[in-house]
């Protein structure tokens, strides 16, 4: 990698004029009319032309998808299909070179209520959607069975591992339903762990470590595409694990009403005809939504942000090679990308100069968040290189006095198989189930006290469901700093 970026080091010596860049005008469009039709040869042009309404068009675009297609985007559905289409009829008529890469996975839907129900020494039913959901990705099943707490650790401030490792499950008696707490590993190694001790099915519940609601409600997490426990299960929340604890010989009926079966899905992948291949500047976006909605924001809005760039940059050819993804699957933990890396050579991922991942940048109570590549916000810092990603954002929202704070590579979303291979990467991130501080609201507007995306993983996330001063700042970041790597006016200094 060292060597490459010694290459894009000498281009951005040479400057940003003729002979540095060489310009192409590409044929107009009718449906671009109302756009710049011109060559953005400076990053200035360049955002005078990525606007709000060409990121719109493609949000309503979405929508217009979704509620043709029973409210989804998700992947495995005609929803999803019909947004690759899109993405790759706009992207072939800008000029990119597309590609469309199959892969497998899981199919994952909710058929109907799931239901959770106390038999002994009580019968009780509990309220799906408010003490209860499926967890996404489990097996369908319907069990009725004793109840086995898991090394359960109660109360704000617990550090619960609960179901992490084998010795978790010493004596748990093959047959029982086993009430596992949040917390450490992830919810598809407690599921497999539970298993393989024997047990019929899981009950789920969140990890109560603090006051904040995601860590008391049904938790927003995933079993995965990659679960192998063959067994069902369901989420609940922490006060409902609490009490069921405390439940001498305690029985229950679990119903996980879900269909997951084998399918195929596809990543798109556009990339410029001309460039360094040696030199990719990449960005990248998942295109599904969750089964539960449309995913305008979640992740339409990183995926028109992403479209209305790659258009705009198709009118000039770059010393680099650029190349834009929109990522399947994500939301059934990540497949597309991984799958996208899995596949590629160890000369094809040296030859990526870097990785931008944008999930979720119109959050309707946002915060202006960028990855905290450098770690001094979290603590964990990306591959060499990330630092400067992180600078160039802070540099563009500081060059307008936007406040923004760091956000950290949790990996949750699309740069983690990047990152896992040595990639330099960043990105964006206006918030989701998080909690907005009185201090952010200071900050930014929205309110306190409220999710960042209060619509989050819910049918609720349409058009109406976004920020357009968010969208409209972070389609312009995204312009400004892939604009800047593509051509050579940054340069990653690692290697």
């Amino acid at each position: 990698m060292g060597t490459t970026r010694r290459f894009i080091a000498a281009v951005a010596a040479i400057g940003l004029g003729a002979a540095g860049l060489v310009f192409i005008q590409q044929p107009a469009q009718a449906d671009q009319d109302r756009r710049c039709n011109r060559t953005n040869n400076s990053v200035s042009k360049l955002l005078e032309c990525v606007t709000l309404e060409g990121v719109m068009e493609h949000q309503e675009a979405f929508q217009a998808i979704a509620d043709d297609n029973g409210g989804t985007r998700a992947s495995g559905t005609p929803g999803y299909d019909r947004s690759v289409d899109y993405v790759e009829d706009r992207l072939q008529k800008a000029g990119y070179v597309v590609t469309r890469q199959s892969l497998p996975f899981n199919s994952y839907h909710e058929v109907g209520p799931s239901e959770l129900q106390q038999v002994s020494p009580d019968a009780v039913d509990y309220d799906y959607g408010t003490d209860f959901g499926a967890t996404p990705h489990s097996d369908p099943g319907d069990v009725t069975a004793p109840v086995t707490a898991v090394d359960l650790q109660l109360g704000l401030g617990n550090a619960s591992t609960s179901g992490c490792e084998d010795a978790d499950f010493a004596g748990f008696p093959a047959g029982h339903i086993a009430l596992i707490q949040r917390g450490v590993c992830t919810f598809e190694i407690k599921a497999e762990n539970a298993a393989e001790a024997g047990a019929a099915g899981v009950l789920f519940f969140n990890q109560g470590d603090t006051a904040d609601p995601s860590r008391q409600g049904i938790p927003a997490v995933t079993l995965g595409n990659g679960n192998t426990s063959g067994i069902p299960a369901l989420s609940a929340t922490y006060a409902l694990g609490e009490h069921l604890a405390g439940i001498a010989n305690l029985e229950m009926r679990l119903f996980a009403n879900v269909s997951r079966v084998p399918s195929v899905t596809e990543n798109l992948i556009a990339e410029s005809k001309g460039g360094d291949p040696d030199n990719v500047v990449m960005a990248g976006a998942h295109l599904d939504s969750v089964p539960e909605g449309p995913g305008i924001n979640d992740n339409g809005s990183g995926s028109s942000a992403l479209i209305e760039v790659a258009e705009q940059m198709a009118k000039v050819r770059t010393p680099n090679k650029v190349r834009f993804a929109w990522w399947a699957a994500e939301e059934a933990s990540l497949v597309g990308s991984n799958f996208y890396v899995a596949n590629l050579s160890e000369d094809e991922i040296a030859d990526i100069e870097m990785y931008l991942n944008f999930d979720m940048v119109g959050s309707p109570n946002y915060g202006l968040f960028i990855y905290d590549g450098d770690g001094s916000g979290f603590g964990l810092e990306g591959p060499d290189g990330s630092d400067e990603i992180e600078a160039l954002f802070e540099r563009y929202y500081a060059e307008r006095d936007i406040p923004s704070e760091p956000t950290a590579f949790s990996g949750r979303s699309d740069y983690q198989a990047f990152i896992n291979n040595g990639v330099p990467s960043g990105g964006l991130f206006t918030g989701a189930e998080g909690i907005k501080t009185p201090a952010q609201a200071e900050k930014w507007g929205g309110t306190a006290g409220i999710a960042y995306d209060p619509c989050y993983h819910q049918a609720c996330d349409t058009i109406d469901n976004l920020s357009h001063e968010a969208l409209d700042i972070n389609s312009d970041a995204v312009a400004y700093v892939f604009y800047l790597y593509a051509s050579g006016g940054a340069v990653i200094n690692a290697g």
